[in-house]
């Protein structure tokens, strides 16, 4: 195969068969750059969904499997008073001032899904201890599985779930990721307050419902 140019009536001929012989070669390669990358997004594990924003089916799996006490939701605990340069409620090593409010709207939250049906522990730290007793007036005496929690987050809160009643755990947001670790699912950024939700029906595998920021509540319908 030939390729012939003129210009200012100089003529000249170019062999190109060459390139024929690696064209097959270079559809696989082009191939390969699209299909690599493909095949990896798809085997990704796919990310933790938002409850909030109009995610109605997601919003209605959770007001329905609370319903029914199936539910394990982890709480992070609300701003910690030494991560921040705002009033510190009682102690450097507990909540801020301004984070009570924080605490008091989840819980509101919580009341209307229903807290007959629900146990709750916190891990013996003051910021937990503290955002669980005004989010939902009680503070437990500490479990210390809630801040020791690497590669036992889900077998622990597995074993204090009991059948019918939910499970609330105000806890750290290193267990948070262990949680979705355990799940094999990629690890979300959750700010304080927020809270994550797992399914942990009877006779069924545990499985990954979604999240909740703080701020977002207002838009998760619980009606």
């Amino acid at each position: 195969m030939e390729l012939r140019l003129s210009l200012f009536g100089i003529k000249r001929s170019i062999d190109v068969g060459w390139l024929s012989r690696y064209r097959n070669t270079a559809v696989v390669l082009a191939s390969a750059l699209l299909v690599i990358p493909l095949t990896i997004w798809l085997l990704a594990p796919a990310a933790v969904p938002d409850l909030s924003h109009g995610n109605v089916a997601g919003a209605r799996a959770l007001v329905d499997g609370w319903a029914k006490g199936d539910m394990i939701v982890l709480v992070r605990h609300v701003e910690r008073c030494d991560h921040s340069s705002a009033v510190c409620l009682n102690g450097d090593d507990g909540i801020t001032d301004r984070s009570r409010s924080v605490a008091v709207s989840v819980g509101a939250r919580f009341e209307q899904l229903g807290l007959e049906k629900a146990d709750v522990y916190n891990s013996p730290l003051l910021r937990t201890a503290q955002t669980a007793g005004y989010m939902f007036n009680k503070v437990g005496v500490g479990e210390d599985w809630l801040i020791n929690c690497r590669g036992t987050m889900l077998r622990d809160a597995l074993k204090h779930k009991v059948p019918g009643r939910n499970l609330i755990l105000v806890t750290h947001s290193e267990c948070m990721s262990q949680l979705e670790k355990d799940l094999k699912l990629p690890a979300s950024t959750l700010g304080y307050g927020a809270s994550l939700f797992i399914t942990a029906e009877a006779f069924k595998a545990p499985r990954m419902l979604g999240f909740v920021e703080a701020s977002d509540w207002q838009s998760v319908s619980t009606q």
